[in-house]
């Protein structure tokens, strides 16, 4: 005898548990709302625990340009020895270094006090529309098939999953559909940091320096600032005989930097991120299954690369690769507003603005390609609350990297900065919705919205 669906009611349902999910999930406890953070993976945090920093956080003058619940993870992060704090790469970029393994503790406790419920292992296997509104969505795991029905859902699965298969409309990468390389992040210890600093000093035309026309200096006064500050927040650049030769003799695979980063002081560690495999649709999962040998592959070649031949590496050795594969694109939801890339580029302020983005635009392709554009005058730019509503839908928000937005804004706002602010915005709103008896996002006032945001940390003005 067939056994019937259970069924569970919550306030606020957010898919997926990444950093815009943590964050949304977060937000939406703290105002109040019964709240149930579903995951299709093992763990919660998506890429904060892959070992990457914290983008898109601070932007090129070094204001800091995101807070709230982000803040509040970092100063516990902070307290556990886990934090390594801003750093500048005296190229474009600051990022927000942390250990990942302490993050894991960080955001599971930070969860669990706020009393969200969270649903790991489980998959949203479908959507249940009527008169443009979600009333459920079916989740399935190894206890069944489940109906969870909320007022409001927030979509952070990154692929605007949930929005799409309510009907929302979505673009997908480039004008032909493609999309940037995935990759897969690895940390490497027993990093002699100070050898290696010595030699980014003497050598800075092996490294990505003084991209952006804010900063003042030469690329040898950059790499000097660089070992000064003692981390090693820098960037391999395959323009240089160090990695470019390696490329040419096959020794290492094809990319345009290897990036690095410091994730735990204790452990003499650096995070990587210099893989890449181009051509992959990350919503195909053959595709994205198939993608992993390549990637590991690469990080041996790269590991033995940096022992071989890049001082301060030479009694390092590999101490862990990301969870999952990171993703850097697929679809991005229409929604009530896009995101420009004028908007970005040129630092546009607006006065529904629910959060704010700095990174560089940036797109990845195959090989060695990248394109990469600084935000003018090293300012921030506001994302709307608009860009977080999908067209045609009341009841469903979006926040990370699946938020209404052109491509090119995307290649900026897609980073963890924004994307968690994104996350406190959405979950902040639909809380809002829930208390307020809204039905439909498009009720929430901005400046109310805006005004919760900013007394909980959040940061939504006064800074360029």
């Amino acid at each position: 005898m067939r056994q019937a669906m259970r069924s569970r009611h919550y306030d606020v349902i957010v898919v997926g548990a990444g950093s815009a999910g943590v964050a949304a999930a977060l937000a939406a406890a703290d105002n109040g709302a019964r709240t149930l953070l579903l995951e299709s993976g093992p763990m919660v945090g998506g890429e904060l625990i892959s070992g990457l920093p914290i983008d898109g956080a601070l932007n090129a003058r070094g204001e800091w340009i995101v807070g709230g619940v982000k803040r509040e993870m970092l100063d516990a992060s902070d307290a556990l020895g886990g934090y390594g704090g801003p750093v500048f790469d005296w190229r474009l970029n600051w990022g927000v270094c942390f250990d990942p393994e302490i993050f894991k503790v960080v955001l599971i406790e930070a969860l669990a006090r706020r009393g969200v419920t969270t649903l790991l292992y489980t998959l949203a296997q479908d959507v249940i529309t009527a008169d443009g509104r979600v009333t459920g969505i079916i989740a399935a795991n190894k206890n069944g098939r489940t109906l969870l029905t909320a007022t409001t859902f927030i979509d952070c699965s990154g692929d605007g999953d949930v929005a799409i298969a309510a009907g929302a409309s979505y673009e997908q990468g480039g004008a032909g559909g493609e999309t940037q390389p995935v990759s897969l992040v690895f940390r490497q210890g027993n990093v002699d940091y100070a050898r290696f600093l010595q030699f980014q000093r003497d050598n800075p035309e092996q490294f990505m320096l003084a991209e952006n026309p804010v900063i003042d200096k030469s690329p040898a006064e950059c790499a000097a600032a660089v070992a000064d500050a003692g981390l090693p927040f820098s960037v391999i650049d395959a323009r240089g005989s160090l990695l470019g030769g390696a490329m040419q003799d096959g020794r290492m695979y094809q990319t345009t930097a290897v990036y690095m980063w410091p994730t735990s002081l204790q452990r003499k560690e650096v995070g990587l991120n210099t893989t890449r495999l181009a051509g992959i649709d990350a919503t195909n999962v053959d595709a994205l299954s198939d993608a992993l040998s390549t990637l590991t592959t690469q990080v041996r070649q790269c590991e033995s690369f940096l022992r071989s031949e890049v001082p301060g590496f030479e009694d390092s050795h590999l101490v862990a690769v990301a969870p999952r594969v990171g993703i850097r694109e697929t679809r991005r939801v229409v929604g009530e507003y896009e995101l420009s890339t004028e908007d970005v580029l040129d630092g546009v302020k607006s006065e529904h603005g629910i959060a704010k983005g700095a990174h560089h635009v940036d797109l990845h392709g195959a090989g060695r390609a990248q394109h990469r554009v600084p935000v003018r005058d090293g300012r921030s730019y506001d994302i709307p609350y608009q860009s977080l509503i999908p067209q045609g839908l009341a009841n469903v928000l979006v926040a990370g990297r699946c938020f209404s937005s052109s491509r090119e804004a995307n290649g900026s706002a897609r980073v963890m900065g924004p994307c968690m602010a994104m996350g406190q915005a959405a979950g902040s709103a639909a809380a809002l919705m829930v208390s307020r008896g809204w039905l439909d996002a498009r009720q929430v006032p901005t400046d109310r919205l805006r005004e919760t945001i900013r007394s909980q940390g959040g940061v939504v003005d006064g800074t360029n």
